[in-house]
Protein backbone atom coordinates (compact mmCIF):
# COMPACT_ATOMS: atom_id res chain seq x y z
CA UNK A 1 0.00 0.00 0.00
CA UNK A 2 1.87 3.63 -0.79
CA UNK A 3 1.41 6.63 1.05
CA UNK A 4 -1.35 8.02 -1.32
CA UNK A 5 -4.40 5.00 -1.04
CA UNK A 6 -4.09 5.23 3.18
CA UNK A 7 -6.89 7.66 3.44
CA UNK A 8 -8.90 5.08 1.06
CA UNK A 9 -7.70 2.15 3.61
CA UNK A 10 -9.38 4.39 6.31
CA UNK A 11 -12.61 4.67 4.95
CA UNK A 12 -12.65 1.12 4.44
CA UNK A 13 -11.45 -0.16 7.91
CA UNK A 14 -14.21 2.72 9.17
CA UNK A 15 -16.97 1.05 7.88
CA UNK A 16 -15.92 -2.57 8.56
CA UNK A 17 -15.61 -1.65 12.06
CA UNK A 18 -18.88 -0.01 12.08
CA UNK A 19 -20.10 -3.41 10.87
CA UNK A 20 -19.51 -5.10 13.76
CA UNK A 21 -21.64 -2.72 16.03
CA UNK A 22 -19.26 -0.28 17.83
CA UNK A 23 -20.39 3.16 18.16
CA UNK A 24 -19.29 5.68 15.79
CA UNK A 25 -17.16 8.10 18.08
CA UNK A 26 -14.86 5.04 19.60
CA UNK A 27 -14.47 3.73 16.16
CA UNK A 28 -13.21 6.97 14.49
CA UNK A 29 -11.00 7.05 17.65
CA UNK A 30 -9.72 3.79 17.73
CA UNK A 31 -8.65 3.71 13.53
CA UNK A 32 -7.31 7.49 14.38
CA UNK A 33 -4.80 6.39 16.81
CA UNK A 34 -3.93 2.90 14.95
CA UNK A 35 -2.75 4.73 11.88
CA UNK A 36 -1.43 7.51 13.64
CA UNK A 37 0.82 5.28 15.75
CA UNK A 38 1.69 3.21 13.01
CA UNK A 39 2.84 5.91 10.66
CA UNK A 40 4.07 8.35 13.00
CA UNK A 41 5.11 6.68 16.34
CA UNK A 42 3.91 8.34 19.37
CA UNK A 43 4.40 11.26 17.90
CA UNK A 44 1.68 11.53 15.77
CA UNK A 45 -0.67 10.35 18.56
CA UNK A 46 0.19 13.65 20.48
CA UNK A 47 -0.88 15.58 17.36
CA UNK A 48 -4.57 14.32 17.95
CA UNK A 49 -4.94 15.38 21.32
CA UNK A 50 -3.66 18.85 20.02
CA UNK A 51 -5.96 19.27 17.09
CA UNK A 52 -9.15 17.74 19.38
CA UNK A 53 -8.04 20.41 22.23
CA UNK A 54 -8.31 23.44 19.86
CA UNK A 55 -11.43 22.66 18.51
CA UNK A 56 -12.99 21.82 21.59
CA UNK A 57 -12.10 25.37 22.54
CA UNK A 58 -14.32 27.12 20.47
CA UNK A 59 -16.58 29.27 21.94
CA UNK A 60 -19.20 28.67 19.28
CA UNK A 61 -19.53 25.06 20.40
CA UNK A 62 -21.28 26.21 23.17
CA UNK A 63 -24.23 26.72 21.56
CA UNK A 64 -25.01 23.24 20.97
CA UNK A 65 -24.93 22.92 24.88
CA UNK A 66 -27.83 25.55 25.28
CA UNK A 67 -29.95 24.55 22.38
CA UNK A 68 -30.04 21.38 23.66
CA UNK A 69 -31.35 22.39 27.19
CA UNK A 70 -33.66 24.63 25.48
CA UNK A 71 -35.31 21.92 23.59
CA UNK A 72 -35.86 19.67 26.24
CA UNK A 73 -37.11 22.32 28.77
CA UNK A 74 -39.58 23.48 25.72
CA UNK A 75 -40.25 19.20 25.30
CA UNK A 76 -41.42 18.91 29.05
CA UNK A 77 -43.19 22.19 29.43
CA UNK A 78 -45.32 20.21 26.89
CA UNK A 79 -45.15 23.35 24.24
CA UNK A 80 -45.07 21.28 21.34
CA UNK A 81 -48.24 19.60 22.18
CA UNK A 82 -50.07 23.68 22.47
CA UNK A 83 -48.48 24.43 19.11
CA UNK A 84 -50.14 21.14 17.73
CA UNK A 85 -53.33 21.73 19.56
CA UNK A 86 -53.66 25.85 17.67
CA UNK A 87 -52.77 24.40 14.58
CA UNK A 88 -54.76 21.23 14.95
CA UNK A 89 -57.95 23.43 15.10
CA UNK A 90 -56.82 25.92 12.58
CA UNK A 91 -56.02 23.25 9.66
CA UNK A 92 -57.82 20.18 10.51
CA UNK A 93 -61.07 20.74 8.48
CA UNK A 94 -59.18 20.37 5.54
CA UNK A 95 -58.20 18.13 3.12
CA UNK A 96 -54.60 16.71 4.25
CA UNK A 97 -54.75 18.70 6.88
CA UNK A 98 -53.56 17.06 9.64
CA UNK A 99 -50.59 15.76 7.89
CA UNK A 100 -49.83 19.71 7.19
CA UNK A 101 -50.25 20.50 10.52
CA UNK A 102 -47.83 18.09 11.10
CA UNK A 103 -45.41 19.83 8.63
CA UNK A 104 -46.03 23.42 10.24
CA UNK A 105 -45.31 22.40 13.62
CA UNK A 106 -41.98 20.70 13.36
CA UNK A 107 -41.08 23.74 11.23
CA UNK A 108 -42.27 25.78 14.79
CA UNK A 109 -40.28 23.40 16.87
CA UNK A 110 -37.24 23.67 14.49
CA UNK A 111 -37.19 27.71 15.21
CA UNK A 112 -38.10 27.28 18.68
CA UNK A 113 -35.53 24.08 20.13
CA UNK A 114 -33.84 23.09 16.93
CA UNK A 115 -33.19 19.46 18.29
CA UNK A 116 -34.37 16.93 15.53
CA UNK A 117 -35.18 13.83 18.02
CA UNK A 118 -37.65 16.47 20.05
CA UNK A 119 -39.52 17.22 17.11
CA UNK A 120 -40.00 13.67 15.55
CA UNK A 121 -40.78 11.44 18.45
CA UNK A 122 -42.92 14.62 20.29
CA UNK A 123 -45.24 14.78 16.64
CA UNK A 124 -44.93 10.97 16.88
CA UNK A 125 -46.62 11.01 20.10
CA UNK A 126 -49.27 13.48 19.40
CA UNK A 127 -49.95 14.02 15.88
CA UNK A 128 -49.53 10.45 14.37
CA UNK A 129 -52.56 9.10 16.22
CA UNK A 130 -54.73 11.91 15.46
CA UNK A 131 -53.80 11.18 11.78
CA UNK A 132 -54.68 7.15 12.01
CA UNK A 133 -57.52 8.11 14.42
CA UNK A 134 -59.31 10.07 11.20
CA UNK A 135 -58.08 7.06 8.35
CA UNK A 136 -55.36 9.13 7.17
CA UNK A 137 -52.77 6.87 4.57
CA UNK A 138 -49.89 5.01 6.99
CA UNK A 139 -47.59 6.02 4.55
CA UNK A 140 -48.15 9.93 4.64
CA UNK A 141 -48.49 10.04 8.41
CA UNK A 142 -45.54 8.40 8.55
CA UNK A 143 -43.88 10.67 6.41
CA UNK A 144 -44.91 13.76 7.13
CA UNK A 145 -43.64 13.23 11.11
CA UNK A 146 -40.41 12.42 9.71
CA UNK A 147 -40.07 14.72 7.28
CA UNK A 148 -41.60 17.22 9.74
CA UNK A 149 -39.86 17.03 12.46
CA UNK A 150 -36.53 16.86 10.80
CA UNK A 151 -36.86 20.35 9.87
CA UNK A 152 -35.39 21.43 13.10
CA UNK A 153 -32.54 20.43 11.68
CA UNK A 154 -32.44 22.83 9.01
CA UNK A 155 -34.30 25.86 10.54
CA UNK A 156 -33.01 27.75 13.09
CA UNK A 157 -31.54 27.69 15.75
CA UNK A 158 -29.79 24.78 14.40
CA UNK A 159 -27.09 22.62 16.28
CA UNK A 160 -25.69 21.06 13.37
CA UNK A 161 -25.01 24.72 11.81
CA UNK A 162 -23.36 25.80 14.45
CA UNK A 163 -20.58 22.74 14.53
CA UNK A 164 -20.75 23.49 10.74
CA UNK A 165 -19.88 26.87 11.32
CA UNK A 166 -16.96 25.90 14.06
CA UNK A 167 -15.68 23.42 11.79
CA UNK A 168 -15.45 25.40 8.71
CA UNK A 169 -15.21 28.89 9.37
CA UNK A 170 -18.54 29.73 8.01
CA UNK A 171 -21.06 32.66 9.32
CA UNK A 172 -23.17 30.32 11.95
CA UNK A 173 -25.30 33.98 11.13
CA UNK A 174 -25.42 33.30 7.94
CA UNK A 175 -26.28 29.76 7.78
CA UNK A 176 -29.07 30.73 9.92
CA UNK A 177 -30.66 33.23 7.79
CA UNK A 178 -30.34 30.75 4.71
CA UNK A 179 -31.65 27.96 6.65
CA UNK A 180 -34.94 29.85 7.36
CA UNK A 181 -35.57 30.26 3.51
CA UNK A 182 -34.32 26.60 2.90
CA UNK A 183 -36.41 24.66 5.24
CA UNK A 184 -39.61 26.98 4.90
CA UNK A 185 -39.18 26.22 1.36
CA UNK A 186 -38.54 22.53 2.13
CA UNK A 187 -41.79 22.75 4.27
CA UNK A 188 -43.77 24.41 1.33
CA UNK A 189 -42.86 21.41 -1.33
CA UNK A 190 -43.88 19.04 1.86
CA UNK A 191 -47.57 21.05 2.45
CA UNK A 192 -47.85 21.26 -1.64
CA UNK A 193 -47.24 17.13 -2.02
CA UNK A 194 -49.52 16.30 0.66
CA UNK A 195 -52.23 18.94 -0.48
CA UNK A 196 -51.70 17.62 -4.43
CA UNK A 197 -52.24 14.25 -3.55
CA UNK A 198 -55.29 14.60 -0.80
CA UNK A 199 -57.19 16.45 -4.09
CA UNK A 200 -55.97 14.22 -6.46
CA UNK A 201 -57.54 10.81 -4.32
CA UNK A 202 -60.14 11.62 -1.62
CA UNK A 203 -59.28 8.85 0.49
CA UNK A 204 -55.40 9.51 0.55
CA UNK A 205 -56.17 12.18 3.57
CA UNK A 206 -60.18 12.80 4.68
CA UNK A 207 -60.67 16.00 6.00
CA UNK A 208 -62.18 15.66 9.90
CA UNK A 209 -65.68 15.03 9.84
CA UNK A 210 -67.82 18.05 10.84
CA UNK A 211 -68.85 17.02 14.18
CA UNK A 212 -64.96 16.99 15.21
CA UNK A 213 -63.66 20.15 13.76
CA UNK A 214 -63.16 23.80 15.88
CA UNK A 215 -65.53 26.19 16.14
CA UNK A 216 -63.51 30.11 15.13
CA UNK A 217 -64.07 30.78 19.52
CA UNK A 218 -62.27 27.22 20.16
CA UNK A 219 -59.29 28.32 17.23
CA UNK A 220 -59.19 31.63 18.77
CA UNK A 221 -58.65 30.48 22.24
CA UNK A 222 -56.40 27.85 21.44
CA UNK A 223 -53.92 30.40 19.16
CA UNK A 224 -52.50 31.75 23.04
CA UNK A 225 -50.43 28.79 22.35
CA UNK A 226 -48.67 30.21 19.91
CA UNK A 227 -47.84 33.53 21.11
CA UNK A 228 -45.33 32.58 23.49
CA UNK A 229 -43.24 30.28 21.39
CA UNK A 230 -43.52 32.79 18.53
CA UNK A 231 -42.06 35.48 20.53
CA UNK A 232 -39.79 33.43 21.94
CA UNK A 233 -38.44 32.75 18.21
CA UNK A 234 -38.14 35.90 17.36
CA UNK A 235 -36.28 36.92 20.25
CA UNK A 236 -33.29 33.91 19.29
CA UNK A 237 -33.55 34.57 15.69
CA UNK A 238 -34.38 38.12 15.76
CA UNK A 239 -30.76 38.97 18.12
CA UNK A 240 -28.35 37.08 15.62
CA UNK A 241 -30.11 38.16 12.45
CA UNK A 242 -29.74 41.77 13.35
CA UNK A 243 -26.16 41.65 15.07
CA UNK A 244 -27.27 41.96 18.53
CA UNK A 245 -26.14 38.49 19.67
CA UNK A 246 -23.87 36.23 18.89
CA UNK A 247 -25.40 32.32 18.18
CA UNK A 248 -24.38 31.58 21.77
CA UNK A 249 -25.37 34.21 23.23
CA UNK A 250 -28.47 34.30 22.05
CA UNK A 251 -28.89 30.26 22.65
CA UNK A 252 -28.65 31.66 26.24
CA UNK A 253 -31.26 34.28 25.68
CA UNK A 254 -33.88 30.63 24.54
CA UNK A 255 -32.67 29.12 27.57
CA UNK A 256 -33.65 31.96 29.65
CA UNK A 257 -37.09 32.38 27.43
CA UNK A 258 -37.43 28.72 27.46
CA UNK A 259 -37.54 28.22 31.57
CA UNK A 260 -39.80 31.79 31.50
CA UNK A 261 -42.11 30.05 28.89
CA UNK A 262 -42.09 26.96 31.74
CA UNK A 263 -43.06 29.26 34.19
CA UNK A 264 -45.82 31.37 33.14
CA UNK A 265 -47.47 28.30 32.07
CA UNK A 266 -47.42 26.89 35.65
CA UNK A 267 -45.69 23.72 34.45
CA UNK A 268 -42.04 23.96 35.51
CA UNK A 269 -40.51 22.03 38.34
CA UNK A 270 -37.32 21.65 39.91
CA UNK A 271 -37.72 18.25 38.63
CA UNK A 272 -37.45 18.84 35.29
CA UNK A 273 -34.80 21.51 35.63
CA UNK A 274 -32.82 18.80 36.69
CA UNK A 275 -33.46 16.34 34.79
CA UNK A 276 -32.85 18.53 31.87
CA UNK A 277 -29.91 19.29 33.20
CA UNK A 278 -28.60 15.80 32.74
CA UNK A 279 -30.38 14.95 29.72
CA UNK A 280 -28.37 17.57 28.04
CA UNK A 281 -25.20 15.95 29.83
CA UNK A 282 -25.39 12.78 28.42
CA UNK A 283 -26.42 14.12 24.38
CA UNK A 284 -23.67 16.77 24.34
CA UNK A 285 -20.90 13.92 25.99
CA UNK A 286 -21.93 12.02 23.11
CA UNK A 287 -21.97 14.88 20.66
CA UNK A 288 -18.67 15.49 22.33
CA UNK A 289 -17.14 12.26 20.89
CA UNK A 290 -18.35 12.48 18.15
CA UNK A 291 -16.15 15.41 17.66
CA UNK A 292 -13.33 14.45 18.85
CA UNK A 293 -13.36 10.99 17.26
CA UNK A 294 -14.21 12.93 14.26
CA UNK A 295 -11.32 15.17 14.37
CA UNK A 296 -8.53 13.10 15.36
CA UNK A 297 -9.93 11.09 12.07
CA UNK A 298 -9.80 13.92 10.06
CA UNK A 299 -6.00 14.82 11.10
CA UNK A 300 -4.98 12.05 10.08
CA UNK A 301 -6.85 11.59 7.13
CA UNK A 302 -5.24 15.22 5.87
CA UNK A 303 -1.59 14.18 6.75
CA UNK A 304 -1.66 11.13 4.70
CA UNK A 305 -2.83 13.18 1.71
CA UNK A 306 -6.62 12.56 1.96
CA UNK A 307 -7.15 16.27 0.91
CA UNK A 308 -4.89 16.05 -2.07
CA UNK A 309 -6.29 12.37 -3.07
CA UNK A 310 -9.83 13.86 -2.91
CA UNK A 311 -8.42 16.90 -5.12
CA UNK A 312 -7.15 14.77 -7.99
CA UNK A 313 -10.10 12.46 -8.06
CA UNK A 314 -12.14 15.63 -8.57
CA UNK A 315 -10.25 17.45 -11.02
CA UNK A 316 -10.39 14.26 -12.99
CA UNK A 317 -13.89 13.81 -12.99
CA UNK A 318 -16.37 14.45 -16.01
CA UNK A 319 -18.76 17.66 -16.08
CA UNK A 320 -16.42 20.01 -14.77
CA UNK A 321 -17.35 21.83 -11.31
CA UNK A 322 -21.23 20.44 -11.58
CA UNK A 323 -19.70 17.21 -11.92
CA UNK A 324 -17.86 17.14 -8.93
CA UNK A 325 -20.71 19.27 -6.97
CA UNK A 326 -22.72 15.67 -7.80
CA UNK A 327 -20.30 13.60 -6.53
CA UNK A 328 -19.89 15.65 -3.40
CA UNK A 329 -23.85 15.03 -2.99
CA UNK A 330 -23.77 11.28 -3.70
CA UNK A 331 -20.94 11.33 -1.35
CA UNK A 332 -22.28 13.06 1.27
CA UNK A 333 -25.72 10.93 0.76
CA UNK A 334 -24.05 7.65 0.80
CA UNK A 335 -22.13 8.52 4.61
CA UNK A 336 -25.62 10.02 5.53
CA UNK A 337 -26.99 6.69 5.28
CA UNK A 338 -24.70 5.32 7.60
CA UNK A 339 -23.58 7.99 9.64
CA UNK A 340 -24.78 9.87 12.64
CA UNK A 341 -24.89 13.94 11.47
CA UNK A 342 -22.45 15.05 13.50
CA UNK A 343 -19.89 12.66 12.65
CA UNK A 344 -20.88 13.74 8.98
CA UNK A 345 -20.35 17.20 9.37
CA UNK A 346 -16.75 16.63 11.43
CA UNK A 347 -16.07 14.02 8.45
CA UNK A 348 -16.91 15.38 5.17
CA UNK A 349 -17.20 18.99 5.80
CA UNK A 350 -13.29 19.80 6.09
CA UNK A 351 -12.30 17.79 3.04
CA UNK A 352 -15.58 19.39 1.15
CA UNK A 353 -15.73 22.43 2.05
CA UNK A 354 -12.24 23.99 0.91
CA UNK A 355 -12.77 21.68 -2.76
CA UNK A 356 -16.23 23.60 -3.28
CA UNK A 357 -14.93 26.94 -2.79
CA UNK A 358 -11.68 25.77 -5.11
CA UNK A 359 -14.36 25.03 -7.66
CA UNK A 360 -15.95 28.65 -7.68
CA UNK A 361 -18.97 27.70 -5.29
CA UNK A 362 -20.15 29.96 -2.81
CA UNK A 363 -18.78 28.80 0.89
CA UNK A 364 -22.02 29.96 2.25
CA UNK A 365 -25.00 28.20 -0.46
CA UNK A 366 -22.49 25.21 -0.60
CA UNK A 367 -22.88 24.84 3.47
CA UNK A 368 -26.73 25.50 3.14
CA UNK A 369 -26.96 22.39 0.16
CA UNK A 370 -24.46 20.29 3.03
CA UNK A 371 -27.46 21.08 5.31
CA UNK A 372 -30.16 19.68 3.65
CA UNK A 373 -28.24 16.48 2.75
CA UNK A 374 -27.89 16.12 6.23
CA UNK A 375 -31.84 16.45 7.03
CA UNK A 376 -31.95 13.80 4.31
CA UNK A 377 -29.64 12.17 6.21
CA UNK A 378 -31.81 11.71 9.06
CA UNK A 379 -34.35 9.76 7.49
CA UNK A 380 -32.55 8.06 4.85
CA UNK A 381 -32.57 4.03 5.29
CA UNK A 382 -31.15 2.13 6.35
CA UNK A 383 -29.42 3.98 9.84
CA UNK A 384 -30.83 7.38 9.33
CA UNK A 385 -31.74 8.48 12.98
CA UNK A 386 -35.37 10.02 12.57
CA UNK A 387 -36.12 6.51 11.38
CA UNK A 388 -35.16 5.01 14.84
CA UNK A 389 -36.75 8.20 16.85
CA UNK A 390 -40.41 7.68 15.01
CA UNK A 391 -40.43 3.72 15.75
CA UNK A 392 -39.80 4.44 19.53
CA UNK A 393 -43.36 6.85 19.68
CA UNK A 394 -45.19 4.75 17.23
CA UNK A 395 -47.90 1.74 17.91
CA UNK A 396 -46.40 -1.58 17.99
CA UNK A 397 -48.27 -2.84 15.06
CA UNK A 398 -46.16 -0.28 13.09
CA UNK A 399 -43.06 -2.28 11.59
CA UNK A 400 -39.69 -0.26 10.63
CA UNK A 401 -40.25 -1.45 6.90
CA UNK A 402 -43.87 0.95 6.82
CA UNK A 403 -41.33 3.72 8.27
CA UNK A 404 -38.32 3.08 5.38
CA UNK A 405 -41.49 3.35 3.09
CA UNK A 406 -43.11 5.92 3.89
CA UNK A 407 -39.45 8.06 4.01
CA UNK A 408 -39.12 7.59 0.49
CA UNK A 409 -41.41 10.13 -1.25
CA UNK A 410 -40.23 12.42 1.29
CA UNK A 411 -36.89 12.12 0.37
CA UNK A 412 -37.72 12.69 -3.27
CA UNK A 413 -38.78 16.07 -1.89
CA UNK A 414 -35.62 16.90 -0.52
CA UNK A 415 -33.66 15.67 -4.01
CA UNK A 416 -35.71 18.53 -5.93
CA UNK A 417 -35.07 21.04 -3.11
CA UNK A 418 -31.29 20.40 -3.68
CA UNK A 419 -32.00 20.34 -7.52
CA UNK A 420 -33.71 23.75 -6.94
CA UNK A 421 -31.42 25.38 -5.10
CA UNK A 422 -28.69 24.27 -7.98
CA UNK A 423 -30.70 26.39 -10.60
CA UNK A 424 -32.06 28.81 -7.78
CA UNK A 425 -29.18 29.85 -5.44
CA UNK A 426 -30.78 32.68 -4.16
CA UNK A 427 -33.53 30.69 -2.13
CA UNK A 428 -30.81 29.62 0.00
CA UNK A 429 -28.43 32.74 0.22
CA UNK A 430 -30.81 35.71 -0.69
CA UNK A 431 -31.92 36.84 3.21
CA UNK A 432 -28.17 36.23 4.37
CA UNK A 433 -27.29 38.72 1.44
CA UNK A 434 -30.37 41.08 1.91
CA UNK A 435 -28.61 41.31 6.09
CA UNK A 436 -25.58 41.96 5.05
Amino acid sequence: MTISYVPLAMFGVLFAVLALGIPIAFSLCFISIIFAWSLWGFGGVSLLTTAVWGTMNNFALIAVVLFVYMALILQKTRVVEDIYDACYKWFGGVRGGLAVTTIVVGAILGAVSGVVAAGVIGLGLIGLPQMLKYGYNKKVSLGSVLAGGTLGQLIPPSTTMVVYGAITGVSVGGLFAGGITCGLFLAFLYCVYILTRSFLDKGFCPALPEEDRATFIEKIKSSKGIILPTILIFLVLGSILSGAATPTEAAGVGVAGALMLGVMSRRLTWKMVAESAWETLEITAMVGWIVAGALAFGSVFSGTGGNQLVMTIATSLPGGRWGVFIAANIFVFFLGMFLEPTAMIMLAAPILSPLMTKMGFDPLWWGLVFMMLLQMAYISPPFGFSLFYLKGATPKDIDISDIYAASVPFMGLQILAVILLAFFPEIAVGLSKLLT
